[in-house]
C-alpha cells in the first residue's frame, strides 16, 4: 500500500482527463520482458519504471531496458505530479551496489541509467551511495556507460560532489517544471538550485554529459518553457527531454491540458535552436526512455563538434 503525507492525500479530487488517442503506451509481452522482470526480482531490485508506472516499461523492459531505483521506494517529499511512495524511508542497503552491478551484467546493459528516491534524512542526500552504486558497477562492467539522475541534495552543501566525483557518463537532474508552478508541484525543491546544480555538475567535469526533463501539460505557458530551456542552456546543458505529463490519480496535481504531437515538435525544434545537443521531445518521452540510444547519439555529437572545432 502507497504512503502519503496527510497533506497530499487530503488535495483535493481532480478529475482524470481521457487520453487522446496519441498517447498510446506499447504493449509487448515478450520473453525478454519477463527476462528482465526475473532478473530486477531475483536481486530483489526497485525501479523506478514499476514504482512511477511509467507508461513505456512494456516496451523497454522488452529491450532490456530498465531504471534502477536506489536507497528504497519511500521517498522523503511529496511532489504533487509523482506516483512514488511518501513516508519514512528504510535504512540503506549496503548491499545494493553490488546487487545493482550484478543485474546490469545479467540484463548485458550498454548503457545503465540508475535514479533514487529523495533522501531528504540522510547527512549527504545520499550522495555517497551514488557513489558507490556507480563504481561498483563500472568495476563489474568497465565497458558499460553510465546514466545517473539525482535528486537536489537541497540543504546538503557540496555533496553532490561526491557523485560527480565517481564519474558518471550522463549526470541528469529534472527541472521537470516552470518556477512559478513549483510551490504547486513541487513545493519541497527549488527551482535555481536545481539550475545551479546543473551548472556545478558541468564546471566540475567538462567531459560529464549534463540532462534535464521538463514536464509540460500541469499548467505552464509558452514563454515559461522557452526560459526555462534559457536557463538550462545558460548552465550549459547538454541534453533536454520534454514529455507529457500524466496524472496518476484524482489526488495529484490536476492535469491541465494534453499537448499535441506537433506541439512537441515544436517544442523540439526551439530547444535544438538554443543549441542543446539533443532534444527528445514527444508525449511518451521520459528521462530514461531510450536512453541509451540517446547517449551514442550525444557521443557522437559531441565527436563530430570536437574534430569540427579542431579543423576550423
Amino acid at each position: 500500500m502507497k504512503i502519503r503525507h496527510p497533506e497530499k492525500v487530503n488535495k483535493p479530487i481532480n478529475p482524470l482527463k481521457q487520453k487522446p488517442n496519441w498517447i498510446k503506451s506499447k504493449l509487448i509481452n515478450s520473453r525478454e520482458f519477463f527476462l528482465t522482470k526475473s532478473i530486477v526480482n531475483q536481486h530483489k531490485l526497485k525501479t523506478v519504471c514499476e514504482e512511477a508506472n511509467c507508461p513505456n516499461i512494456t516496451e523497454c523492459w522488452s529491450k532490456r531496458h530498465a531504471t534502477f531505483l536506489i536507497m528504497g521506494e519511500i521517498c522523503t517529499r511529496a511532489c504533487a505530479f509523482c506516483d512514488v511512495s511518501t513516508g519514512k524511508p528504510n535504512a540503506l542497503n549496503s548491499n545494493e551496489p553490488f546487487k545493482i552491478a550484478s543485474a546490469v551484467k545479467k540484463l548485458n546493459l550498454k548503457h545503465a541509467v540508475i535514479t533514487s528516491v529523495d533522501r531528504d534524512d540522510l547527512n549527504d542526500g545520499g550522495a555517497n551511495h551514488f557513489y558507490n552504486v556507480i563504481t561498483e558497477t563500472r568495476k563489474q562492467n568497465p565497458k558499460t556507460t553510465i546514466e545517473v539522475l539525482t535528486p537536489d541534495f537541497l540543504r546538503k552543501g557540496e555533496s553532490y560532489k561526491r557523485v560527480i566525483e565517481a564519474k558518471p557518463d550522463v549526470f541528469n537532474h529534472n527541472i521537470e517544471t516552470v518556477p512559478s508552478l513549483y510551490r504547486q508541484v513541487r513545493p519541497g525543491s527549488r527551482y535555481f538550485a536545481s539550475v545551479e546544480l546543473l551548472k556545478n555538475a558541468k564546471i566540475i567535469d567538462r567531459n560529464i554529459f549534463t540532462k534535464s526533463g521538463l514536464m509540460v501539460g500541469l499548467g505552464e505557458n509558452k514563454d515559461e518553457i522557452i526560459q526555462v530551456m534559457d536557463d538550462l542552456r545558460s548552465a550549459e546543458v547538454d541534453f533536454l527531454t520534454i514529455g507529457q505529463y500524466l496524472q496518476p490519480s484524482v489526488k495529484h496535481h490536476p492535469l491541465n491540458r494534453y499537448y499535441r504531437p506537433e506541439e512537441f515538435d515544436e517544442l523540439k525544434f526551439i530547444a535544438e535552436s538554443k543549441g542543446f545537443l539533443l532534444v527528445s521531445s514527444s508525449p511518451l518521452t521520459r528521462s530514461s526512455y531510450h536512453a541509451d540510444k540517446d547517449f551514442a547519439e550525444l557521443k557522437e555529437k559531441r565527436i563530430n563538434e570536437t574534430n569540427a572545432q579542431s579543423i576550423s
